[in-house]
């Protein structure tokens, strides 16, 4: 029985947008396949881990309809690695054959009616719609911040708020917090949810850098995001995330300006020579100069220095160079501000004049 039979590249792409979050090894073995449903000429790819599924769909072509599953990691890599041109999927005896070519490949499937689905929610509270481009590049800003397999799990995630005129997220791991929001269109009810590492990461991956919109509904304990061809259903963290508002500092006198790319290039040319455990550069902020320095334990050392226009106190402080390069990178802007307090006190990172990203960083003993 024929799925399908297409252009490699138009089986191809929906099959990698839903095997990003297919794990390889997993408790239950079918959830390392993909179910593939044709309904009429619409053939639905659909991958899922329990906490995240995503489906997307493809031209199918005439044919009978029906349903398998078949290993994501194996049906992705044959096609990966066939030359461009006419691939055939067919159902036969329990196996799929895919033929392309001289090329014959038979895959073991498993039944349908097995596939765990996620069961979507009915009551969505809050949505908005914005652009691919925009929501992608909100989430680049803080995701880097976002902790990787704390105890406190409502660490391992995203906080995402959404009120009327705005979307608000934040990231932190306990040692830095960054803050970012966009202006949005409509009278939306005030939401906060908690959206886990992996659904961020693998939206991330799937929005595209374009103007077309993709829209987010909320429910208790769902998020949808939909937008194209895909749609993306994910379990939320339970727990309380941290105040953010009280982490950020305000009011401080001790701030200067510094172009990105120059404060980039002495961060990574100090960093060549930090403690590889503790990662941590000293920085003196003094009368229109940053002085960074680190040394490591072969008692090796390096010195950058930069001009500033800066008169407040004079600050001797330490910071992990990685949290520090991290927001650096993911900012898009020429110059960056840097607020102060003294030397024990947290460090405010904003996009110049941009109240729109803040990004606190912790100092460390060096």
């Amino acid at each position: 029985m024929q799925l399908v039979s297409a252009e490699r590249d138009a089986l191809l792409k929906p099959i990698q947008t839903v095997s990003g979050i297919v794990e390889r090894r997993h408790t239950l073995p079918i959830l390392s396949n993909l179910l593939i449903r044709k309904t009429g000429n619409e053939l639905t790819f659909l991958a899922t881990d329990i906490e995240v599924q995503i489906s997307t769909k493809a031209e199918g072509g005439p044919g009978q309809d029906t349903a398998t599953t078949v290993a994501a990691r194996k049906l992705l890599d044959i096609l990966r690695a066939l030359p461009p041109g006419q691939v055939s999927l067919e159902l036969n005896n329990k196996k799929l054959n895919i033929k392309s070519g001289r090329s014959r490949f038979a895959l073991q499937t498993l039944a349908a009616e097995d596939f765990p689905t996620v069961a979507q929610a009915t009551d969505f509270k809050a949505g908005f719609s914005l652009g691919q481009k925009a929501l992608k590049s909100l989430l680049a800003l803080v995701q880097y911040a976002m902790a990787q397999q704390d105890i406190r799990y409502y660490l391992n995630g995203l906080l995402l708020i959404v009120e009327k005129g705005s979307v608000k997220v934040v990231a932190t791991d306990g040692h830095r917090l960054a803050f970012a929001s966009l202006p949005i269109d409509g009278d939306v009810e005030k939401q906060e949810v908690i959206i886990p590492r992996k659904t961020v990461i693998e939206l991330e991956r799937l929005l595209e850098d374009s103007d077309e919109s993709i829209r987010v509904d909320i429910a208790s304990n769902q998020v949808r995001f939909q937008f194209g061809n895909v749609e993306l259903i994910s379990k939320l963290v339970e727990g309380k995330f941290p105040d953010y508002n009280r982490v950020i500092p305000s009011g401080y006198k001790n701030s200067f300006e510094i172009s990105r790319e120059e404060l980039i290039g002495c961060l990574t040319r100090a960093a060549i020579l930090t403690n590889e455990k503790f990662k941590g550069v000293r920085c003196v902020v003094g009368d229109n100069s940053l002085k960074i320095s680190c040394t490591n334990t072969d008692q090796e050392e390096a010195q950058e220095e930069a001009e500033i226009d800066y008169k407040g106190d004079v600050i001797d402080i330490g910071f992990n160079v990685t949290y520090l390069l991290d927001v650096l990178n993911h900012l898009r802007v020429d110059k960056i501000r840097i607020s102060l307090g003294d030397a024990n006190s947290s460090a405010l990172i904003t996009g110049g004049d941009n109240a729109d990203f803040k990004y606190v960083v912790m100092p460390m003993r060096i």
